[in-house]
């Protein structure tokens, strides 16, 4: 029975990235199954862990190799069907309705909002990284400290063509969560860029990473979500090493969103792990918060089932959503919708069992959390 649930429901990802539209060396498919900055450590490799188990087992297959594949003859068979083929066929495999794309993370390496949905062969749009829009305003010739802040607005507005459907926001990243959310003064707003714009003049990189400014980007973004009925993504706990693991619990958001709540406009938590159950909580407290737990279930590998028996412990079924926030392997598109349809109907199925579901609600579900969910609160039109 529990296999039968969700197995045709489309699916809506709502936060995942572009991938690479090239062959692929050893070297490079390896760091794409890392969320490190470095290689592993010298006599390993990055294929002893639980996610390129999964690769093994449930990707070698889609590539016409036997389950559990050597890696070696992964890579071989991957180069020889090449990119364009490889891409197609994990993506095509996922059973996608639609694709939410951050446009904003290393685009130089990954393919467009648009080419995506051409492989997939689905409608693409776009979420916009605001911080990507910060960082490419401070190179701009001509900005003022006293500039900025209406030069972001502007460059933030003139993005928002009539694909794009949310903001996103990794100022867990930048400058964590633990900070003061109120709206900062326009004369602390141009002393930071002052700052942040010298540094950028004498370096030629910009970072956006002071308090002040992310704090002025988030107060601007929930302004224009406000206005277009945008949801906002956080992206929330579990990341490379630039996370300050203990300052990215969504709990830290609450001044802000107790604040924006005001405004009724989605906030959405994205894939959260450790804090899921965090999340979760969140979700149930606040009318306008939503949660997933995105790209876990692919690298916990085998322990996927008890990440989602976890996520929907306490979340209402409204309330939660569907991302894989796959980055470069088309491999982690087709795991994200395996895993998740998988997990889901095994916990439901459980329930059915154990008397505590009627079989007859369970598709209804999975098709909120998978897709009508994620419709209700983006606009596709």
């Amino acid at each position: 029975m529990s296999n039968q649930i969700g197995a045709n429901v489309p699916l809506i990802d709502h936060h995942c990235h572009g991938v690479v539209p090239k062959n692929l060396t050893a070297e490079q498919f390896e760091d794409l199954m890392s969320e490190a900055f470095a290689p592993a450590p010298a006599g390993t490799s990055h294929w002893d862990k639980p996610l390129a188990l999964s690769i093994r087992r449930w990707c070698a297959p889609k590539l016409d190799l036997p389950k559990f594949a050597a890696p070696e003859d992964y890579l071989a068979r991957r180069q020889e069907l090449g990119a364009v083929e490889v891409n197609k066929r994990f993506l095509r495999a996922a059973g996608f309705e639609i694709l939410l794309v951050d446009s904003g993370n290393r685009p130089e390496e990954l393919c467009s909002v648009e080419e995506l949905g051409v492989i997939a062969d689905v409608p693409t749009r776009e979420v916009v990284r605001m911080e990507s829009v910060a960082e490419r305003v401070a190179k701009t010739s001509g900005v003022t400290a006293t500039g900025y802040a209406d030069a972001f607005e502007a460059a933030l507005r003139a993005s928002l063509h009539n694909n794009v459907v949310g903001l996103k926001t990794v100022v867990a990243y930048r400058s964590t969560l633990a900070i003061d959310y109120a709206p900062p003064s326009a004369g602390e707003v141009a002393r930071a860029a002052g700052d942040w714009l010298a540094e950028v003049e004498q370096t030629g990189a910009a970072r956006i990473t002071d308090q002040v400014l992310e704090r002025h980007l988030l107060w601007t973004g929930a302004n224009i979500a406000r206005e277009k009925s945008y949801p906002m993504q956080f992206h929330i706990g579990i990341g490379d090493p630039d996370i300050e693991l203990n300052k990215v619990d969504p709990s830290r958001l609450t001044p802000f969103i107790r604040e924006a709540e005001a405004w009724q406009f989605p906030i959405t938590l994205l894939h959260c792990y450790p804090f899921h159950r965090h999340a979760g909580l969140m979700a149930e407290n606040f009318p306008y918060v939503y949660f997933d737990v995105g790209f876990v279930q692919n690298w916990s590998g085998p322990s996927y089932q008890r990440i989602m028996d976890e996520a929907l412990e306490l979340v209402p079924f409204t309330k939660q959503l569907y991302s894989s926030d796959a980055f470069g392997l088309s491999e982690l598109y087709y795991l994200g919708a395996m895993r998740f349809r998988t997990s889901v109907a095994r916990a439901l199925g459980r329930w059915i069992d154990d008397d505590e579901l009627p079989a007859t609600e369970a598709e209804r579900i999975i098709d909120l959390i998978g897709r009508t969910n994620a419709r209700r609160i983006y606009s596709f039109v």
